[in-house]
Order: C-alpha cells, then sequence, then structure tokens
C-alpha cells in the first residue's frame, strides 16, 4: 500500500466505493476501532447540550459512521461482521441500503450532518438514514456557497475521529463562523491541535484537553510504524507504551465558545472505561 504525506498508509481507495463493504473489510484488518472508542462521548455531547435535539456535524464522516453507531445502536465490531457477512456481501447495492436501513432503530436524539470530499461516501450515507444532510465541500480551499452556510448555521455540535491533520484550522474556523458550534476532536498524536484552538480563540472559543489517549488502529506495516515513530519523536512526542507497541492513538479535545470549555472536558473525563467499550 502507498503511504501519504503524513506517512501513514493511504487508504484512499477505499473512500470512493459506491457502498461501504471495501471500506469495512480493509479497515477490519487493521482493527479500526476509534469510532466505538468516540461513541459514548459522541452521546455525552448530544446529552449535554441545551437544545432539544441538537445537530451534529460528523467532519470526515465517510459513510455515515460514527452516526450510524448512535442511529443502529450497534458496535464497531457488530458492524464489520455485518458488512463482512457472506450473505450481505453479495448484496447488490440496492439491497444493501434496504437492509441498512431497516438496522436504524433511534432518529430521535439528534440530528447528524457529514461533511467529507467523497461523493460517493456521503451519498451512500444519506441513502440509508445515517445522514440527515451532507455537505460535498473542501473546506481547505474553497469557502462554504449560500446552502452550505444554511447548513451550518443548524449546526449546534461538530465532532471528527481523525480528520484533524488531514483537515486543518482552514476546515474547523470556515464551520465555526456559522452557529459557533460545541467542538470534541479526537486528533491523532502525530498531529497538533494548536493551530486550531488558536485560530479558535479567535472566534471567542476556549479549548481544553480530554484525560486519556485512545486508540485509533494498529499498523498497517513495521514500516509504517516505523515512519511515524520517527515523526512523533521528531516532535518531541514519546511513544513509549503507545505508538511503540503496535498501535496509533489520539487524544481529544473540546472547543467551546462562552469559555466553558473547562467544564466540558471534565463532563467527558467522567466517562467510563466500560462505557468506551
Amino acid at each position: 500500500m502507498p503511504f501519504d504525506s503524513t506517512g501513514k498508509i493511504s487508504f484512499d481507495h477505499i473512500y470512493t466505493e459506491p457502498d461501504p463493504r471495501p471500506f469495512f473489510s480493509t479497515l477490519q484488518r487493521v482493527g479500526y476501532d476509534i469510532p466505538q472508542r468516540a461513541k459514548p462521548y459522541v452521546a455525552k455531547l448530544i446529552d449535554a447540550h441545551p437544545a432539544e435535539r441538537p445537530t451534529l456535524l460528523d467532519v470526515g464522516c465517510s459513510y455515515g459512521v460514527n452516526a450510524s453507531l448512535q442511529r443502529c445502536a450497534t458496535t464497531i465490531d457488530e458492524v464489520y461482521a455485518h458488512y463482512t457477512d457472506p450473505a450481505v456481501l453479495a448484496m447488490s447495492r440496492d439491497e444493501l441500503l434496504e437492509a441498512d436501513r431497516a438496522r436504524i432503530t433511534d432518529t430521535s436524539a439528534a440530528r447528524y450532518y457529514g461533511l467529507d470530499s467523497s461523493a460517493p461516501a456521503l451519498a451512500y450515507a444519506l441513502s440509508a438514514g445515517f445522514l440527515d444532510e451532507t455537505i460535498h465541500a473542501d473546506f481547505e480551499r474553497d469557502d462554504p456557497d449560500s446552502a452550505q452556510r444554511a447548513l451550518l448555521e443548524d449546526v449546534d455540535l461538530v465532532v471528527s475521529t481523525g480528520a484533524i491533520g488531514y483537515v486543518t484550522e482552514k476546515t474547523i474556523t470556515r464551520i465555526a463562523r456559522g452557529a459557533r458550534p460545541w467542538m470534541a476532536h479526537f486528533v491523532l498524536r502525530m498531529f497538533s491541535y494548536a493551530p486550531v484552538a488558536d485560530s479558535l480563540a479567535e472566534l471567542g472559543y476556549e479549548t481544553a484537553e480530554v484525560d486519556g489517549v485512545f486508540r485509533q488502529r494498529s499498523f498497517a506495516s513495521e514500516e509504517e510504524q516505523a515512519q511515524i515513530i520517527g515523526n512523533l519523536t521528531a516532535a518531541g512526542v514519546d511513544p513509549t507504551g503507545l505508538e511503540s507497541e503496535g498501535s496509533l492513538y489520539a487524544r481529544l479535545y473540546v472547543s467551546q465558545p462562552a469559555g466553558a470549555a473547562v467544564d466540558l472536558a471534565a463532563l467527558l473525563g467522567a466517562v467510563s472505561p466500560r462505557e468506551e467499550g
């Protein structure tokens, strides 16, 4: 597999298929489970927000993974089992969409919007009912158009589970200029959140880190591990006991207007390891 500019294996090819089966069959092999780690934190954010039914924007949502875990009341292991089941692999795309729509058990807690650069992934997530609205855009390059700005005005919460580093403060501040939503970003330790936090501070945000680290996935090869450890070491981040043991890890940062980020970080810090499941 090729490497991307960050030193990680590139999985770009699995984000542009018409349905998520190649995505999950590939990521299962590297034990990608950060959406499962993030699931209770996303649920806690939704519960904590004062809006009766908050609108959550998932940045880099691909096939709506984080939303589907909430709406289908499922786990990432069950999702892997579903999409790699021989009977499911034999389905047409339309049959798979029907099966996925039937997996949804709850659409009442929140509205889910997804932002991604992959049109096929967004189209599937919308058709399956995992997402209510999609934004197909590259906010690294472009300002939101009028329709996108209208959708961003709806957003109460913003989450990401690995997008920061591939999207920067350019994307996050373009989102934040809308309704000043709460934010929670799981950021790989190889990337710094400081440029995002600094840019959000100019918009009146405060940022705090939630205690702990969160496993993302296993390294795909010894070569990938060596490259990432080299990058971490060069950045002054000690990989001992974490990346040195064979997996990528993320930190969780929350950014909130009106100086309430510390309280929000404390609330999320109370999520138990059992809930992380």
